[in-house]
């Protein structure tokens, strides 16, 4: 990403002190004390974070270094052994993913889970909530829901046009690139309207030219005010879109701050190159178990 971009991103946290757990001035989502185990292996153990407000939050770290795991607990697609979390106050503890959805928290997945035998504008109306016509009943009487209906295929459409797939609107879901799957993903969880959206490494298996796509809309909607979570390895990328990045190791956060703290924290490189074996990452006493 251009370097224009990346210094006229927001810097409200430049002042917030880069120490894993440290407090946000207006965190959407807080965590605390979750934690998920397999066996003798401890996936996730994080003490504590907080995810700030209208900012891109990048989230990185080794392979099995937990950051997946992390996004099943916090969206109900796996159950954390402890801990607790909330969205704007709401606490989202042990919720179901449909809840979890509701409540405003988003995830698209690193496999894309396009239903290929819909078309791609049914995808995308599939997405919206509570719409009156999934009831039994309803569904008998299309005068109660017609209008719905035709206001949600509305902002269907705008997404398409949005995230340029206008082309594949009626199309199979099935006959789409990877990464134009990966645009669907985007625009069908956009269709719940969340306060947060969390994406699983959103350019993976991705062209060149689609993944600048995808990086403007992902800087788009944090221009426009939405809070975005995305788990990403390619360094180049976190460095030019992040906001404010976190760094696990372990399970453990070791390292959170404004990007260029986090790449140049000697945990992190640590963590990266495997200079150290991992029994001997130093995790800090407030992140152990």
């Amino acid at each position: 990403m251009p370097n224009s971009a990346a210094n006229s991103r927001p810097r409200k946290l430049a002042h917030v002190a880069p120490t894993p757990g440290v407090a946000k001035p207006d965190p959407i989502l807080t965590v605390r004390g979750v934690s998920r185990q397999f066996g003798g292996l401890r996936a996730v153990d994080v003490e504590h974070l907080e995810v700030e407000r209208g900012l891109i939050t990048s989230v990185i770290g080794p392979n099995g270094a937990g950051k997946t795991t992390l996004f099943n607990l916090l969206t109900g697609f796996d159950q954390a052994d402890t801990g607790e979390w909330d969205v704007d106050g709401q606490s989202l503890t042990g919720k179901r993913p449909h809840y979890i959805a509701r409540a405003g928290m988003v995830r698209t997945f690193q496999l894309t889970k396009a239903l290929s035998k819909m078309t791609v504008i049914d995808n995308l109306m599939l997405g919206a909530t509570e719409q009156r016509g999934e009831g039994l009943v309803n569904a008998l009487f299309p005068f109660r829901w017609k209008a719905e209906e035709d206001e949600i295929r509305v902002r269907a459409d705008e997404l398409l046009d949005r995230f340029r797939l206008t082309h594949m609107r009626n199309e199979y879901a099935g006959t789409l690139s990877g990464g134009q799957r990966k645009l669907l993903e985007m625009a069908r969880a956009l269709m719940v309207e969340p306060k947060v959206l969390l994406l699983d490494e959103p350019m993976a298996g991705v062209n060149p030219a689609l993944v600048q796509s995808l990086l403007g809309h992902i800087t788009q909607l944090r221009d426009e005010g939405m809070s975005v979570i995305f788990i990403e390895h390619d360094m180049d990328v976190v460095m030019g879109i992040s906001d404010w990045v976190v760094c696990l190791a372990q399970g453990a956060v070791i390292s959170e701050g404004l990007p260029e703290a986090v790449g140049a924290d000697p945990l992190v490189i640590d963590a990266y190159l495997g200079s150290a074996r991992p029994s001997e990452v130093e995790v800090p006493k407030e992140q152990q178990p």
